[in-house]
């Protein structure tokens, strides 16, 4: 098992770019979704913040939209992006197959999968009002749920849920598990990114 902190270090001293752990971190998610599920020409729906779980969520879309609908609900802030979620968030920006939607406008029950590409590890303190609002509309679709390293709402570490979290079909988790899985194990995918065992 490996904490967040430790999980930071080891990638920050892997001698691998932020771009490149991005980049097989959403291949690997659109890779374990494929296995698990028939994709084509499924509705899709990534709901991503601004962090760099919302990255491997825009890299996930940029792979799933070769063969299903893919819509991006982006609920965070373009400038507090790091280059490389704002890298791949450009390059979905001006791929036509992928469309980004509204959360006005959204409706839940329109898809297939929704991916939970919110907040992973790096959760801080409470849940804004928004991402409280969007866990109970994931919660309360039929779609089947993916998060993305860590279902956001818990604690990588302990377990712990802080208020409300999304409570997944699956968890897509990153080198090894996070102590916050534990109780959840049997719905986690451990992948590999790329980090040296």
């Amino acid at each position: 098992m490996i904490t967040s902190e430790e999980m930071r270090q080891l990638e920050e001293n892997s001698g691998i770019s932020k771009q490149n752990l991005m980049e097989n971190a959403g291949k690997a998610v659109y890779e374990e979704l494929k296995k698990r599920a028939d994709i084509s020409n499924k509705n899709i729906l990534v709901v991503a913040y601004h962090g760099n779980n919302g990255g491997d969520g825009f890299v996930a879309a940029r792979h799933l939209c070769e063969t299903a609908e893919v819509d991006i609900l982006f609920i965070g802030n373009e400038e507090k992006m790091k280059k490389e979620t704002l890298l791949n968030y450009r390059k979905l920006s001006s791929n036509e197959r992928v469309q980004f939607i509204d959360d006005e406008t959204v409706d839940f029950n329109d898809y297939d999968v929704i991916i939970d590409a919110i907040l992973g590890i790096g959760i801080r303190g409470r849940i804004n009002r928004e991402i409280s609002a969007i866990i109970d509309d994931i919660n309360n679709s039929k779609a089947f749920k993916l998060s993305v390293d860590i279902p956001t709402g818990l604690n990588p570490d302990t377990g712990e849920i802080i208020e409300k979290c999304i409570n997944p079909d699956l968890v897509v988790t990153f080198h090894d598990l996070k102590p916050g899985l534990e109780k959840i194990k049997d719905k986690v995918a451990v992948v590999d990114i790329g980090l040296r065992r």
